[in-house]
């Protein structure tokens, strides 16, 4: 019989949950600002700007864009772990994709609250 201890590693709990829980939250977003956008029909600018004016909004809006690309990192890192097996091209991959979803983030970050 095989005995297994489970030491932390999280056999992909932690990835599953992060996929669910954001998937719930991009789901929430997007059906609030279709909504939005369907009873605001035409749109202004002077809307759109009101919409964003609020700190919660910006805040549920930074929270969509953050649960974003939690789950675009899982599932590029899934994908790379199953079909690129050279570890140097693997990591380097992932290198790649942490480093752009940084910069999105940042980017996002800078569209919510720049000037």
């Amino acid at each position: 019989m095989v005995n297994r201890l489970v030491t932390g590693a999280g056999y992909g709990l932690l990835s599953w949950l992060v996929q669910r829980i954001s998937a719930v939250i991009l789901v929430i977003y997007t059906l609030f600002m279709t909504i939005f956008l369907l009873s605001h029909r035409p749109l202004q600018f002077a809307e759109w700007k009101a919409l964003f004016t609020p700190l919660s909004l910006r805040l549920f809006s930074l929270l969509f864009f953050l649960s974003l690309f939690l789950h675009a990192w899982v599932g590029v890192r899934n994908i790379l772990m199953d079909y690129v097996h050279p570890t140097g091209l693997r990591l380097a991959l992932e290198v790649a994709a942490i480093l752009a979803l940084v910069v999105y983030a940042a980017w996002s970050m800078q569209i919510l609250w720049g000037a």
